[in-house]
C-alpha cells in the first residue's frame, strides 16, 4: 500500500475511535444515534467508510462540537 494509502487508513481509525469514543462518553448506541441523525455510524467506527466532509460536520455538530473541537482530540498529524 502507497503511503498516502497507510495515511488515509490511518486516518479512518482515528475518525472510527474520535466518533465512538464521543458516542460511548454519551451513552449512546449506534442505533440511538442513527435515530437521531440518519448516518449509520457503526459503518464509520469500522473505520473503512471515508464519510463525507458535511457527514463529519453533522456528526460534530450531534455532539455539540465545531469542526475544531472535534478534531482537537484524537488525531495524529
Amino acid at each position: 500500500m502507497s503511503e498516502q494509502g497507510d495515511h488515509n487508513v490511518d486516518f479512518l481509525g482515528q475518525l472510527a475511535n474520535r466518533i465512538k469514543s464521543l458516542r460511548d462518553n454519551r451513552n449512546l448506541t449506534q442505533e440511538d444515534a442513527y435515530n437521531d441523525t440518519g448516518i449509520h455510524f457503526g459503518r464509520i467506527e469500522t473505520g473503512r467508510w471515508d464519510p463525507k466532509f458535511s457527514t463529519i460536520r453533522r456528526i460534530s455538530e450531534y455532539f455539540e462540537l465545531t469542526i475544531t473541537e472535534f478534531f482537537a482530540e484524537g488525531f495524529e498529524e
